[in-house]
């Protein structure tokens, strides 16, 4: 079977929230199916990953796009009734490298987040599965829940315009998919009707696992993402603003690491003795064996946080906002703990800073979850069953 995966980023390599899952759908379908990527390149080096994937047996239609330009070209959006992120996302070299896929014969449109759905409407009758991970429209309302004017009616309207795209496109395919029950629940608020399946993210337990003891680091915290990501600027600002100075009060020797490539001015500026900004890094295992906690203090947050699956697949003890943790298939107080304001931030902190026999217990019960419920292989055996289904659908209408 042919099948056409259309992804805003490249698939490769998995060192960011969509790609994580772009490539390890990638990897599963290449091995079952012939698989061509249609993606964007947003920097030059980019061009040395589609070349990774074709080594890999996958055809790439690649484009490079500048981010920045792209950006200003989508702000004419709010001139028209449009939202702001499918323009940014549209491009017509890739409308035709999937016309040109499609006139040569594809069996299954596949593609993940609801502005990559966009390519999806000249060809009504080709089965499509739409991986929406989550409703991105939601995000844009707590952006603007978030935020002053005019900032709230720039998210406000982002909201409502793309929300009427999710529901026209989630009536158009054949499947969508979402990462967790709660976020199928608030799917099917959102938009009645819709055939939506939970389709988790995994984590890598290979790449991801404890390391030694000994290589911790004391009273180090760990956060990770990528820093120009405004739910990860903004969790971290209120981190530092709201909790560090107190946890610093009672245990003066806590260091801070902050982990992620491009981050912002406002991120580089909480750069100390004891904040470590990294920018880039080939790889955060050595920070994960280093840190003594990891901490996903995000106050946005939609669908399932890589960054706490990765700790916790790492052994480390991990403690995570109520919106961080939200379609998480975990215990608090058994897998990891959960704080919400700055008080219990402190507590919670303080506590596992000074026990380290509770430190232990956590991080081996969160890998023992990690490996029972975010196995790649038993999740993606999962989209197998929606292709067939969505093929079955497709035939039907056919008929």
């Amino acid at each position: 079977m042919k099948i056409l995966f259309l992804s805003q980023r490249v698939p490769y390599p998995p060192d960011r929230g969509d790609k994580i899952t772009t490539y390890h759908v990638m990897r599963h379908l290449k091995e079952r199916h012939e698989l061509v990527s249609g993606c964007f390149l947003e920097e030059p080096k980019e061009e040395g990953y589609a070349a990774k994937l074709r080594g890999m047996g996958v055809r790439v239609h690649g484009f490079p796009i500048r981010p920045r330009a792209r950006k200003l070209w989508a702000l004419r959006a709010l001139l028209t009734t449009q939202p702001i992120t499918l323009p940014y996302f549209y491009d017509r070299r890739l409308a035709n490298a999937v016309a040109s896929e499609v006139a040569q014969g594809v069996d299954l449109l596949l593609a993940y987040s609801s502005s990559m759905g966009q390519y999806f409407s000249p060809y009504p009758a080709l089965p499509k599965i739409q991986i929406f991970a989550e409703l991105d429209s939601d995000k844009w309302l707590q952006y603007a829940r978030n935020h002053s004017f005019p900032g709230s009616w720039i998210y406000g309207r982002e909201h409502r315009r793309l929300l009427r795209f999710e529901r026209e496109l989630a009536h158009a395919v054949d499947a969508c998919t979402v990462v967790s029950e709660v976020e199928r629940e608030l799917f099917l608020k959102q938009i009645p009707g819709a055939n939506v399946a939970i389709l988790p993210n995994g984590v890598d337990l290979e790449a991801f696992r404890p390391g030694p003891e000994g290589a911790r680091e004391p009273a180090t915290l760990l956060f990770t993402g990528v820093m120009d990501y405004g739910a990860n600027v903004d969790g971290m600002l209120w981190f530092h603003r709201e909790i560090w100075p107190q946890l610093k009060q009672a245990i003066p020797q806590a260091r801070l690491l902050i982990v992620g490539s491009r981050p912002v001015p406002a991120i580089r500026a909480l750069a100390a003795s004891d904040v470590e900004v990294t920018g880039f890094v080939e790889s955060t295992r050595p920070y994960f064996e280093r840190a003594t906690v990891a901490i996903a203090p995000l106050r946005i947050a939609r669908g399932i946080q890589n960054k706490v699956l990765e700790a916790m697949a790492s052994g480390l003890p991990t403690i995570s906002s109520p919106s961080a943790f939200s379609g998480i298939d975990a215990q608090p107080g058994r897998d990891l703990l959960v704080a919400d304001e700055p008080p219990a931030w402190v507590d919670a902190l303080v506590g596992l800073l000074r026990d380290r026999e509770r430190r232990e217990a956590l991080g081996k019960a969160a890998r023992v979850r990690m490996e029972t419920a975010y196995r790649w292989d038993a999740i993606l055996g999962q989209l197998d069953h929606l292709i067939a289904d969505a093929r079955a659908r497709a035939a039907a209408r056919a008929r």
